[in-house]
């Protein structure tokens, strides 16, 4: 039987909720046999499922999406007496060698899980792609609070399954390309992605919009395995005045800027994307970032950062909301 299921509550409200609900479309199931809409015996203790890389290239965001999930629930069952939530958590190991491979593993892991009512996660777009088949044949639907890849929910292929709570790169994109030739006013731009679905996606559709203002736009890849960045820099025009890179590897954006100043190329401002939304990449000083829209004063902002040495973690917030 699929695990078709009531919903409990209603949606959390967090300010990214009501700042993103435009971009968040729920579409039903067309048609269920008796046994599909029956609802389970969810029993006192519920599990949520979370595919989510806790180790490996991305854990600083990882960690940050993991602490806020684990916020809710134990906010959720503090409140509440008689039901109680549990997390089954799986490692996706984001941006490993592997590919999606760890990803794949653990969706399998929650798949086989009967207790599992649904998951949150998986946090890249590459890795919603590679499990999508899986988690529709466990019947479970997936709820990610960072794959912004537009094509996941426009392809058709996770109708009714996947969810997120963050808005498409057609948005980001918009907002990135506005940035650069309204505020910046930047004539001359080197966009890097890094060869994932996610930055692919991104830098192409910013790639156009740019081009479409009459900035001149230079495009290259770099693979996520890659450290030493000497001879894609050197490709780098020294005129340049903006180098895009939607990657999702904080740490690989780090050293990318610091190699760029062991260049001589420092003067040069870099730009990331919400996928380098973490300490890694704010620690680099002069850099631009794009983020998902979040109202700090939120009251579940304001618990959370209470909670946590004040560190509000503010990538993990739409994780939050997933769950």
């Amino acid at each position: 039987m699929k695990k078709w299921y009531a919903m409990l509550t209603g949606l959390v409200a967090v300010g990214v909720a009501a700042a993103i609900a435009a971009s968040v479309a729920v579409a039903q199931p067309t048609a269920r046999s008796s046994a599909d809409s029956a609802l389970i015996r969810c029993g006192k203790t519920r599990t949520i499922g979370l595919l989510a890389p806790y180790t490996g290239p991305a854990a600083s965001i990882g960690t940050l999406q993991v602490n806020w999930v684990k916020f809710y629930v134990a906010q959720y069952n503090k409140a509440h007496k008689k039901v109680k939530y549990s997390i089954a958590g799986q490692d996706t190991q984001l941006g490993a060698a592997n590919g999606t491979a760890e990803a794949l593993n653990g969706a399998q892991t929650l798949g086989s899980n009967s207790k599992v009512l649904a998951v949150v996660g998986p946090a890249g777009s590459n890795e919603v792609k590679g499990v999508s088949a899986t988690l529709k044949g466990a019947g479970l639907a997936f709820i990610s609070g960072s794959a912004t890849n537009t094509t996941l929910t426009t392809d058709g292929s996770r109708t009714g399954y996947f969810f997120r709570t963050v808005p498409p790169d057609s948005a980001q994109s918009k907002s990135v390309s506005t940035f650069v030739t309204g505020t910046l006013k930047y004539k001359r731009v080197y966009i890097i992605d890094d060869q994932e679905a996610y930055s692919t996606g991104l830098a192409d559709t910013v790639q156009s919009k740019l081009r479409g203002a009459g900035v001149t736009v230079t495009r290259d890849g770099v693979s996520q395995q890659v450290s030493d960045f000497s001879s894609l820099i050197a490709k780098i025009p020294r005129d340049t005045q903006l180098v895009y890179i939607p990657w999702q590897l904080s740490p690989k954006a780090q050293a990318f800027a610091q190699q760029m100043q062991q260049a001589g190329k420092g003067g040069v401002k870099l730009m990331g994307s919400d996928g380098l939304f973490a300490p890694e990449f704010e620690q680099v000083a002069g850099v631009y970032d794009s983020f998902f829209p979040i109202q700090p004063s939120d009251a579940a902002i304001r618990a959370y950062g209470q909670a946590h040495g004040c560190n509000t973690d503010l990538f993990g917030a739409p994780s939050y909301v997933a769950a």
